[in-house]
């Protein structure tokens, strides 16, 4: 069975290259075939660094992504380190259907397709399309919301839980914990640990 993971965040450097090696990782260890997939990367000047990094790593888990080059696996690169709407100068078509095409071709080479969306949910692909509209239409297995351990980062949380959940989208959220370690447990983890029931941890 193919499966498709999509994963997000709360905002930008949040950790969504990190959970997708972590994943790719976790599902190879599991001896599943894996692939990685950024439709859109930004702020690139000579080459989509999170792309990359994900490509070497695929191609060392599964030797058929070695097929492939950096364009199959990041076919939208802007040099702007901004939204794509924005990072977006020259004005090319984000064609939505090219992408879910490009889902189906790098899924004839895995089992299991890790796709790395730019961003957090409502960051704007277009003017009135943006990264929980791509989840959408892609109807991916299930959807990783990584949330940060940073002060303040209760409120984030909760608001992209409300709107995944209000969405109707499947979805897991795990805390990267790399910022603010040893306040977390003491500002952020009690009022988790009352209100939910899981919590997990990249």
């Amino acid at each position: 069975m193919k499966e498709i993971y999509f994963i997000t965040a709360t905002n930008t450097n949040v950790g969504k290259t990190k959970a997708s090696e972590i994943f790719l990782n976790k599902f190879a260890s599991q001896n599943k075939k894996v692939g990685y997939f950024k439709p859109i990367e930004t702020g690139v000047i000579d080459k989509p660094l999170d792309g990359t990094l994900m490509f070497d790593l695929v191609k060392l888990l599964n030797s058929d992504f070695k097929k492939l080059n950096i364009n199959d696996i990041v076919p939208y690169q802007f040099k702007l380190p901004a939204a794509p709407f924005v990072a977006n100068k020259q004005n090319i078509n984000i064609d939505i259907d090219f992408i879910k095409e490009k889902i189906s071709y790098l899924h004839q080479f895995c089992d299991v397709l890790i796709i790395e969306g730019a961003g957090g949910l409502y960051v704007p692909i277009k003017k009135d399309y943006f990264m929980i509209d791509l989840i959408k239409d892609i109807n991916p297995t299930n959807t990783f919301l990584i949330v940060p351990s940073k002060l303040g980062s209760i409120n984030e949380t909760m608001l992209n839980i409300d709107f995944l959940s209000k969405n109707k989208i499947n979805f897991e959220w795990y805390i990267n914990l790399y910022k603010d370690k040893k306040e977390f447990e003491e500002i952020t983890l009690p009022f988790y640990n009352a209100y939910f029931d899981k919590i997990s941890f990249l």
